[in-house]
């Protein structure tokens, strides 16, 4: 959003600010000298410190109805505890630019996320507008690659600083012009008085100038402070109408963005389509794409298949992904089923991990990896880079599809799918094989790898046991049912709503797959764990009697028939520890693994009979 009327909610045509208040008027008088703001004054300490590395703050608290809903809250590390405030008016901090304001919407379930920019200074919006005039006849005639960004980042940035100057323009006499700033005056020869193409601006400014030309000619835009946001997991627009996000502290939440014409939404999404290297067109309306940073991309465009016009969803890549504590730390499971999966994937079973969208079934898998033997060699296969594995000997193998209109991909050459890229893996010599989601008939090969000894995992859009071997057993996997005992574990995992009506993700079974059986003609599966919602805790229903710790895994380790019962002791040992690295605060996904891979190392997981 660019501009600064705060009194009209307009910052561009087709694209509003829906302020959840009404703004305060305000003056945009000079904070050269802070302690004179009145504002400034009854500010929390913490609060102060920010203003004064950033002015926009200071001038965006300047607008809000203080008087009726207070200072907002300053949350300099945003936390999960933050979630339970039941109507929350905070600030949290996104990066060094960038602030976000939850707002409290008691109308609905949804709360507001109001970015807070740079770019929200007085002035700024004429000043972007007379700084890209300017650079328009600046860069003409220079060449660069387009699809080079730090190049076409370093250009800009050059550009921009021959054009500005910091400091107040005087001038002295016909021939110089003093420039007046922080530092002191200096004198500059005056070439041309109607001929000046410098724009002389604050120290303030010159920084929301530089956010605006990365943000909009490099970045995304107008999403550019939720690509930023570390606490975002999905970005919505569903058409014309507010921006709608899924946030990993408050869950849904409704943007002050919203797209109000459908020919600014269009344009937005060409131009972002063609950003990412995907052009979208009438002909050619659907785009699937991975963004530089790895996010996922959707977008669909035009109102002819979409009734409220173009849309897109952005699913956000976690840079450092989810380690198994922190998914404990969500609630999803407990150290005792996480000890549990940690002794079957360490003794080389596969397994599954099944739900619906948006389950969580991938923040798992990528956790449970580093639970693998870290001198393992692992070779993963996706469609979209989700998976992120701490492991040194990993192979990353990617699909890859052929443009549109017959061409070939951008190095040249067809189509190379899941199924191809599996044959190939096989070839590795892999102990591991990870697939990032199997959907047809690369899940023939991924049993056929189980049957020759390379253990599998992936993720598989099942919502129970019996729909997974539903799946498995018809067109186009086609496994036969004598086969399915290949697959050790199936983890069934599923968004729930708690009794507050807030969303989490659970793990509501583990199962162990026995295998075919011939008198009732189906797959025999049993519980080891179970999820009670009441009590919203986990149920090891497998003690005592578990098919893979007893028949598998104590057999495999050589443990006499008499002495089985060690193995539940081995479960309890590892969920004790997991424990204790949680309440040591080693819950970063690759310190984990690290801090693991050192303990196997010591001899500590030894199981004594």
């Amino acid at each position: 959003m660019s501009g600064n009327n705060f009194e009209d909610e307009v910052f561009e045509e087709g694209i509003e600010a829906k302020f959840p208040f009404k703004p305060k008027k305000y003056d945009g008088h000079d904070h050269s000298d802070l302690k004179n703001c009145s504002l400034y004054k009854i500010l929390p300490p913490e609060m102060k410190k920010e203003v004064e590395k950033n002015l926009h703050l200071l001038e965006y608290l300047h607008i809000l109805p203080i008087d009726t809903i207070g200072i907002p809250r300053y949350v300099p590390k945003l936390e999960s505890k933050h979630g339970d405030i039941e109507h929350p008016n905070l600030i949290y901090k996104v990066n060094d630019e960038i602030y976000v304001h939850i707002y409290p919407n008691k109308n609905d379930v949804r709360d507001y996320y109001i970015p807070i920019e740079p770019i929200l200074l007085t002035g700024i919006g004429n000043m972007v507008k007379e700084l890209e005039a300017k650079m328009v006849d600046h860069l003409t005639g220079i060449e660069f690659d387009p699809q080079d960004i730090e190049e076409k980042k370093e250009i800009l940035l050059n550009a921009m600083d021959e054009i500005c100057v910091i400091g107040e323009k005087k001038l002295v006499s016909g021939s110089l012009i003093k420039i007046k700033n922080s530092v002191g005056a200096r004198l500059f020869p005056d070439k041309s008085q109607n001929q000046d193409n410098h724009i002389y601006l604050s120290r303030e400014h010159y920084k929301a100038l530089k956010y605006s030309i990365i943000r909009d000619k490099i970045g995304l835009g107008y999403l550019d402070p939720y690509m930023n946001d570390s606490n975002i997991e999905d970005i919505t627009c569903n058409g014309l109408g507010s921006i709608f996000i899924e946030h990993k502290v408050f869950d849904g939440l409704r943007s002050a963005m919203e797209f109000t014409e459908h020919e600014t939404l269009n344009y937005f999404i060409v131009k972002m389509a063609e950003r990412i290297g995907k052009p979208i067109t009438f002909k050619d309306p659907i785009v699937d794409a991975t963004l530089p940073d790895g996010s996922r991309i959707n977008i669909v465009y035009g109102d002819d298949i979409s009734k409220n016009g173009s849309n897109f969803t952005i699913r956000k890549f976690n840079e450092i992904p989810f380690s198994i504590l922190e998914v404990i730390e969500k609630g999803a499971m407990d150290y005792r089923i996480a000890a549990y999966l940690w002794l079957l994937l360490s003794e080389g079973m596969s397994g599954f991990v099944c739900g619906e969208t948006a389950s969580g079934k991938t923040t798992t898998l990528n956790g449970l990896t580093a639970f693998i033997n870290p001198d393992s060699k692992l070779v993963s296969i996706e469609d979209t880079p989700e998976l992120q594995i701490p492991h040194k000997n990993w192979t990353r193998e990617m699909t890859r599809g052929s443009t549109r209109g017959g061409g070939l991909g951008e190095g040249g050459g067809s189509d190379v799918t899941m199924f191809d890229l599996l044959k190939a893996g096989l070839r590795q010599r892999p102990n591991y094989i990870l697939v990032g989601e199997i959907r047809g008939v690369e899940g023939n090969i991924a049993f056929q790898a189980m049957q020759t000894g390379h253990p599998v995992t992936s993720t598989f859009h099942a919502a129970t046991v019996e729909k997974l071997i539903q799946r498995l057993t018809a067109e186009p996997i086609n496994i036969p049912k004598t086969y399915i005992d290949n697959l050790n574990f199936v983890i069934i995992q599923s968004a729930v709503r708690r009794p507050d009506g807030k969303i989490a993700r659970r793990v509501l079974s583990v199962n162990e797959i026995l295998g075919y059986d011939p008198d009732k003609g189906g797959i025999s599966f049993v519980e080891a764990f179970s999820w009670d919602p009441v009590s919203d805790s986990f149920v090891f229903t497998a003690m005592g009697s578990s098919y893979l710790l007893e028949q598998k895994i104590a057999t495999r380790l050589g443990i006499p028939a008499k002495k089985k019962n060690v193995i539940y002791d081995e479960i309890e040992k590892r969920a004790k520890i997991l424990e204790r690295l949680h309440n040591e605060g080693i819950t970063n996904f690759y310190d984990f693994f690290n801090t693991t891979s050192k303990i196997a190392k010591q001899g500590m997981l030894r199981i004594q009979f």
